[in-house]
């Protein structure tokens, strides 16, 4: 099996030793995203609101430059430094996904990079 590294200029640069995703088979595995605007690198943290929707525009960008969408998501991974912000995640969430939802955890963490208060990962399935 082959292993495709998938790389867009719509979504954060890596900020470490990893790749945006990797592709292999049908199967793509994306690294976590925090809110960072791609154009600036800057953390887009004004409100969680803010973050979030960041968080699922860089990995919409990144799956769909894995030749797929958030359609094709079948894990979803959220980390969250307060767990108080679930509830909103749940409610943003449903502006990017449609049924049938990926399976999903949601696990609260001390800390993030860059001090973001989210960051997703996901595991894609493309037809």
């Amino acid at each position: 099996m082959t292993r495709q590294i998938i790389h867009t200029d719509q979504a954060p640069a890596a900020i470490g030793t990893y790749s945006q995703a990797v592709k292999c088979g049908n199967t793509v595995y994306m690294s976590g995203q925090i809110p960072l605007d791609p154009k600036t690198m800057q953390l887009q943290n004004a409100t969680i609101e803010a973050e979030i929707h960041q968080v699922f525009t860089n990995l919409r960008a990144v799956a769909e430059a894995s030749g797929g969408g958030l359609k094709d998501v079948a894990k979803l991974n959220v980390f969250l430094t307060d767990l108080a912000h679930f509830p909103k995640v749940n409610e943003i969430m449903s502006e990017y996904f449609v049924q049938p939802f990926p399976a999903r955890a949601a696990i609260g963490v001390a800390s993030l990079p860059r001090g973001s208060r989210v960051e997703a990962d996901a595991i894609l399935v493309l037809e």
